[in-house]
């Protein structure tokens, strides 16, 4: 069994900055890829940024410079520096893990960028 829990989301003014962190835990051999997605309201989920087990990353062209995707294999959790937060980037974001073929999804915790 495989968990992953997000946390560090929150409310920001415009032009601030959230970090957010996504733990994995239970019965993991290895991590393969970790992901955010986020999901705005009547908005299909979007893939924010994805980083692999040897550290390659990809972003949405919206968030780009802007925000970083990193990770901590001995610690199995990722993490998500958001900065120049904009209105725009108000979703709920997931944190997503590929393990041992299986896509694995968190419970999503909520941004909100607002003055």
């Amino acid at each position: 069994q495989v968990q992953l829990v997000e946390s560090g989301g929150g409310l920001v003014q415009p032009g601030g900055s959230l970090r957010l962190s996504c733990a994995a835990s239970g019965s993991i051999f290895s991590i393969y890829t970790m992901g955010w997605y986020r999901q705005a309201p009547g908005k299909s989920r979007e893939l924010v940024a994805v980083v692999d087990s040897a550290g390659y990353t990809n972003y949405v062209d919206s968030v780009k410079g802007r925000f970083t995707i990193s990770r901590d294999n001995a610690k199995n959790t990722a993490y998500l520096q958001m900065n120049s937060l904009k209105a725009a980037d108000t979703a709920v974001y997931y944190c997503n893990a590929g393990i041992g073929g299986r896509l694995y999804w968190g419970q999503g915790t909520q941004v909100t960028v607002s003055s």
